[in-house]
């Protein structure tokens, strides 16, 4: 029969041992199934990536997001004379985990530039979380076609959101921990130490959750009694003393910015509430404990399948409504331990606001892990469950509730692997594209020590797509360590008032205090739509009301008049010269 047919080559396990669930019992065909599964989870995951390399490589100057913060210093693997006394770049670099960097370092000195390299090495992360997640699921549930579908969602929900496209630190951080509890779940103790030692010199957050995650299992429940295993206490301190070591680089080299600021200077700074650079206080409790982009406890995981893994424990509780439900591996333990550590630390890290970084850091990853593999195991109990319910029909001849069952059934599985296609922006990539080849070509040309003051969007890209620095931008200002953005909230705050100020003296003292040699001017930048529209800015007290103040009063801005200075204009900008500045009167 069609259906029973069905039933076998879905619900096929890898485990010998044991016949197979479906109606008509056959024996196993391991490698086969496996090879097939995993060949379809390997098909779709280069399929996603493929999908974003097409983003990625749509134009000249296309760079992502993040990457404009971590990857653009590291041209100076290609070429050291870049960026020369730049503080941006020194400061990306001293937050930039040690592994991480390695790796880039390492490929340029292959020749391979740094930006291509962020945008092809997603697919490669992809892939090898594709190969963890298909073990696991395998180790746990020994079933091929749940370990698809676990591949899969965990693959839909990486590109629904820019974690993986990022190719930045939290980018690893998927393969990273899926590696690990592959190791755990098989007791590898070389495998464990080893990941420890990447988390850490990649991105150490992700250390905490794991040490965690290995002090749990000290203790386990046995015959109603909690036991503590004294035989693992010594392997346990060796990985926190491998990991210690191992954080100490990356430790020292953030150090160098400090302080970093404490929970209550977080609390009085307008760049960390609603409208600033950073928003993470929100005044609405709810939003901020459960969907706060940087706070909640609720991570916005996507395809909404995903989700159907909060199921898992109740299944598990009806084991006779639900066969298979007794092949679930008692190591899927690991799945609600890792839920738990991830809430510890996620009211730790609130506790110790930015000691810890941010609380979602716990719960964003290892949340959407977690649901993909349980998402995975329910989805084939499910579908175990519903071959059986249409075989019982079949047999008793209840054609249209067999009809109705099969039309469900189709329709979910469309919906499971083509969903992503129906869904606007898939994958999220959040690439950035600059439009302004002419300023990069011209600025590029320019002595590699030239340092351009704006307070323009365009700011975030010219470090990336011209290879030159910028006095401060929005993307580059980071409120953490204050031995940072003190400079930054001065440099900001000087050109603020000396673009506004209706006469010369305050843009000719920053441009001797900080040696500008360009200042680059939008044509809408003396609007007072584009201060209130340039919300960030906000924050630099008194000097953006001040500034404001001035144009809504009509009054004009000597900057404004000084288009003599220009070296450079096109439909959106004006790039001045500072020597000119200079050597015009004051008083315009």
């Amino acid at each position: 029969m069609l259906i029973s047919r069905a039933h076998r080559f879905f619900i096929t396990s890898t485990d010998q041992k044991h016949e197979s669930f479906a109606a008509r019992s056959v024996r196993t065909q391991p490698f086969s199934t496996i090879v097939l599964w995993f060949g379809l989870s390997v098909m779709f995951a280069l399929y996603y990536g493929s999908l974003a390399l097409q983003k990625a490589f749509r134009s000249e100057y296309v760079v992502q997001d993040d990457a404009r913060e971590y990857v653009f210093w590291m041209q100076q693997f290609i070429d050291p004379t870049l960026l020369p006394n730049d503080l941006i770049a020194q400061y990306f670099k001293s937050i930039t985990p040690p592994g991480y960097a390695a790796l880039y370092q390492m490929m340029a000195i292959l020749g391979v530039q740094p930006l291509w390299l962020s945008k092809v090495l997603p697919i490669g992360l992809g892939l090898i979380a594709t190969l963890y997640s298909f073990a696991i699921c395998l180790r746990l549930f020994p079933f091929p076609v749940a370990a698809f579908i676990s591949t899969l969602l965990l693959n839909q929900s990486l590109w629904f959101r820019d974690d993986l496209s990022s190719a930045t630190p939290r980018a690893f951080v998927t393969p990273l921990f899926l590696a690990f509890l592959y190791y755990l779940i098989r007791n590898q103790r070389i495998g464990i130490v080893v990941v420890l030692v990447l988390q850490a010199l990649i991105y150490p957050p992700l250390v905490f959750i794991t040490i965690a995650l290995l002090c749990l299992r000290l203790w386990h429940w046995n015959s109603g009694k909690l036991h503590f295993r004294s035989n693992q206490l010594i392997f346990v301190g060796i990985c926190i003393g491998f990991s210690a070591i191992a954080l100490l680089p990356y430790a020292i080299s953030s150090a160098e910015f400090a302080p970093l600021i404490t929970r209550s200077q977080a609390w009085t700074m307008p760049e960390l509430h609603p409208g600033g650079r950073h928003p993470f206080f929100d005044p609405n409790p709810w939003k901020f404990w459960l969907i706060g982009e940087h706070s909640g406890i609720i991570p916005p995981l996507m395809p909404p399948l995903i989700w159907l893994g909060l199921l898992l424990p109740i299944l598990m509780r009806y084991p006779s409504r639900f066969p298979l439900v007794q092949r679930i591996h008692s190591a899927i333990a690991v799945l609600s331990q890792t839920v738990w550590v991830s809430l510890g630390l996620f009211f730790a890290a609130h506790l110790l606001l930015l000691r810890l970084f941010f609380p979602t850091r716990y719960t964003s990853h290892s949340f959407r892990i977690v649901l993909a593999i349980a998402a995975g195991i329910v989805l084939t109990i499910l579908l175990d469950a519903a071959f059986r319910a249409c075989e019982t029909l079949l047999s008793r001849q209840k054609w249209l509730s067999l009809s109705a069952r099969l039309l469900l059934m189709f329709a979910i599985a469309i919906v499971f692997l083509f969903y992503p296609q129906f869904s606007a922006g898939f994958p999220n990539t959040n690439f950035r594209v600059g439009n302004n080849a002419t300023l990069y070509q011209f600025l590029q040309t320019q002595p590699k020590d030239t340092l351009i003051a704006t307070l323009s969007d365009e700011a975030n890209n010219l470090s990336t797509f011209a290879q030159r620095s910028v006095l401060f931008s929005k993307e580059h200002s980071l409120p953490f360590h204050l031995g940072y953005y003190r400079q930054i909230q001065q440099r900001i705050i000087d050109v603020m008032q000396a673009q506004y100020s209706p006469n010369l003296t305050l843009a000719k003292q920053a441009i001797e205090k900080y040696r500008i040699k360009y200042w680059l001017i939008e044509r809408s930048a003396f609007t007072p739509q584009y201060l209130t529209d340039a919300d960030w800015l906000e924050s630099f007290q008194p000097a953006f009301t001040i500034a404001l103040n001035n144009l809504q009063q009509g009054r004009t801005p000597a900057l404004a008049k000084l288009s003599r200075c220009s070296v450079l204009t096109t439909t959106q900008f004006t790039l001045l010269d500072t020597a000119c500045i200079t050597a015009s009167k004051s008083a315009q």
